[in-house]
């Protein structure tokens, strides 16, 4: 018996296989009036239909409640009969109620007469992509919610040639310009001119695609064209094939803390110069008083060798002699001065009043190609000041600006009362003070020739042009008084220096008066010890010796002494202050005369009740202890 052979299949019938057996897609026929004809197996997993189930009903049941009840069902037929496609994604029902995200195509079927048969339908669940999708907006959403939420912080992007194409609200609070008003733009225009003219913002963008991050701190120009500090980050962006995309840019306003570190470091330089000032002066101050001790010897040695020799033909070798002791003292003085260490006869003085005094002076220490102009303020006030040397420091700075003024210019002193708040001056209290300014259009100096201006023997004039003192002697005097010098200068457009004083309106004045007839001499040094008894014998005083405090005191219990004539330092055991303490207290009748090559400020006598006693200052002669002779008591 031959086997049945089943007849060959159809065209159609191979076609209705296929639609059938798809099972990724629903493929479906829908009538003229939307009811479906056909059922596939793609739309028998997707909406959970079985084929019976389904045939016969109108397709709009897959479609969200709303959307039949506005019609969406009835548009898209349409559509695609008007268009002759319909094309859309949206929300769809399944059989048991759950939703699912479908890509439709609608196509309508015509036979060839053109009558319409119906639509094809096809429907894919795109449910997964649809959440991707979803996912990936949201967390580019929650992404620009973030950056868009950031103040401190201008974050933006690039393009590859360096265009800004997006623009926080962190960079519109930083750099001033809107959205609007940036993008578009090149980012080179935050740049300064210096930089933008050196081609910084193409090596930055260089940099960055070839390293992949660029970094550094400088200046950035806002809207207003005001400067920031900025602090900048630069990273490449690359798709997956390492494309470059462009560029994300984060860059943060560091302009106050970039303001606190100058500050500290300005506030550190002040305290490292006020140190370096204070030890050159201890150690100028010392240098200076061990010189005079020996100015003493000399100076004390020509008096004695004068009265001996008096009419003999060494006059004139003594007087030379004596001329080169006076220059030797003077530069004593000088460096004393700069130490704070010089006698001062302080009184109350009106500063204008001084200056107005000493005006022609000052003029005369011009030269005619100097417009020298004086500023005093009525209300300036006084201060307490040994005038001789305020005129002094104040002949300084005006020679000073003289020199560097050579081709001519405005000098201008000017004078003002001051109320300075904690901190406005370094190492002034806050308080009411005399300010007096010389200012020059000088050749100014630069910052480190100004630090270094008030040291000893520091110059920038020619060798033979200068000591190197005189600002250091405006220095120490100003010190001394109470007061500070603040100097202010431009290379090539001049030099301000400005003092404090502290106002006063009180008069302070020194009392003192005396004599006597024996001496005892107290003094550790064995040479000034001779000189010192040498000079007291040419003016007929009894003389004995005595090289230390104890010694002293041995002396006084022994015998009668009239007058105390003691060094105030000396090494071991008692020094002069707390002997003349003891003779003040044991030997009531004896008259105290102290010596020092320190000055009265800086052995700070007031902290030892010696107000009352006469002081001599090394290097001292025949006149200077004439003089205290006459007033001690």
């Amino acid at each position: 018996m031959k086997p049945l052979t089943k007849p060959p299949l159809t065209d159609e019938q191979r076609f209705q296989y296929l639609i059938a057996g798809i099972s990724d897609y629903a493929i479906y026929m829908l009538d003229p009036s939307g009811h479906i004809a056909s059922w596939n197996a793609g739309a028998q997993r997707f909406k959970g239909y079985q084929t019976h189930e389904i045939l016969r009903e109108h397709f709009s049941r897959f479609y969200l409640p709303e959307e039949r009840d506005s019609g969406l069902p009835a548009r898209a037929l349409a559509h695609a009969l008007e268009h002759g496609k319909y094309e859309a994604e949206g929300w769809r029902l399944r059989k048991d109620g759950t939703r699912f995200w479908a890509h439709v195509v609608i196509d309508p079927i015509y036979d060839e007469h053109r009558n319409l048969l119906g639509y094809a339908k096809i429907t894919r669940d795109v449910t997964g992509r649809k959440q991707a999708e979803d996912a990936l907006r949201e967390s580019e959403q929650r992404f620009r919610l973030l950056v868009q939420g950031v103040t401190d912080y201008a974050i933006y992007m690039l393009s590859p040639e360096g265009t800004v194409t997006n623009w926080n609200v962190g960079a519109e609070r930083i750099k001033g310009y809107s959205f609007a008003e940036i993008v578009g733009s090149h980012f080179s225009r935050f740049y300064t001119d210096e930089d933008r003219a050196g081609g910084l913002p193409v090596r930055a963008l260089g940099t960055a695609a070839r390293e992949g991050r660029y970094e550094a701190e400088g200046w950035r120009v806002r809207k207003d064209g005001s400067r920031f500090w900025a602090h900048v980050i630069i990273d490449a962006v690359h798709d997956e094939d390492g494309t470059l995309l462009g560029f994300a840019k984060i860059t943060r306003d560091l302009t106050e803390k970039k303001r606190t570190e100058e500050a500290l470091e300005q506030a550190q330089l002040a305290l490292f110069q006020s140190q370096k000032m204070e030890s050159i002066g201890q150690l100028t101050g010392g240098v200076a008083h061990d010189f005079n001790n020996l100015l003493s010897v000399l100076a004390s040695g020509l008096e004695v060798l004068s009265l001996t020799r008096q009419g003999s033909s060494d006059a004139k070798t003594l007087d030379s002699m004596r001329r080169a002791i006076d220059r030797g003292a003077t530069l004593t003085q000088q460096l004393l001065a700069f130490a704070r260490q010089q006698p001062l006869q302080p009184e109350t003085r009106g500063i204008n009043r001084l200056i107005a005094g000493f005006e022609s002076v000052l003029r005369r220490a011009v030269h005619g190609g100097i417009a020298f102009e004086f500023k005093l303020d009525p209300e300036a006030g006084s201060a307490v000041v040994d005038a001789a040397r305020f005129e002094s420091a104040l002949l300084n700075l005006v020679v000073n600006a003289r020199d560097a003024m050579p081709d001519g210019g405005r000098l201008a002193i000017d004078t003002a009362a001051v109320a300075l708040k904690e901190g406005e001056v370094a190492q002034l209290a806050p308080g009411p003070y005399v300010r007096i300014s010389v200012t020059d259009t000088g050749t100014g100096m630069t910052p480190e020739t100004a630090q270094r201006a008030f040291e000893p023997f520091y110059t920038t004039k020619e060798t033979g042009k200068g000591t190197g003192l005189g600002l250091s002697q405006v220095y120490g005097f100003i010190k001394q008084s109470g007061g500070e010098v603040v100097i202010q200068s431009t290379l090539g457009e001049g030099t301000s220096i400005t003092i404090y004083l502290p106002a006063v309106s009180t008069q302070d004045r020194e009392v003192a008066h005396g004599d006597s007839e024996t001496v005892l001499i107290v003094e550790d040094e064995p040479d000034l010890l001779d000189v010192a008894s040498a000079l007291f014998m040419s003016m007929g005083y009894d003389v004995t010796t005595a090289a230390s405090g104890k010694e002293a005191m041995n002396v006084l219990a022994s015998r009668d002494v009239d007058i105390l004539f003691t060094d105030i330092v000396m090494p071991n055991g008692v020094n002069g202050i707390e002997l003349a303490e003891y003779t003040r207290e044991n030997y009531p009748n004896i008259k105290v005369m102290l010596a020092s090559g320190y000055p009265q400020p800086a052995l700070k006598l007031d902290q030892y009740r010696l107000g009352d006693f006469t002081f001599v200052s090394k290097p001292y002669r025949l006149s200077d202890l004439a003089k205290g002779l006459r007033s001690v008591h």
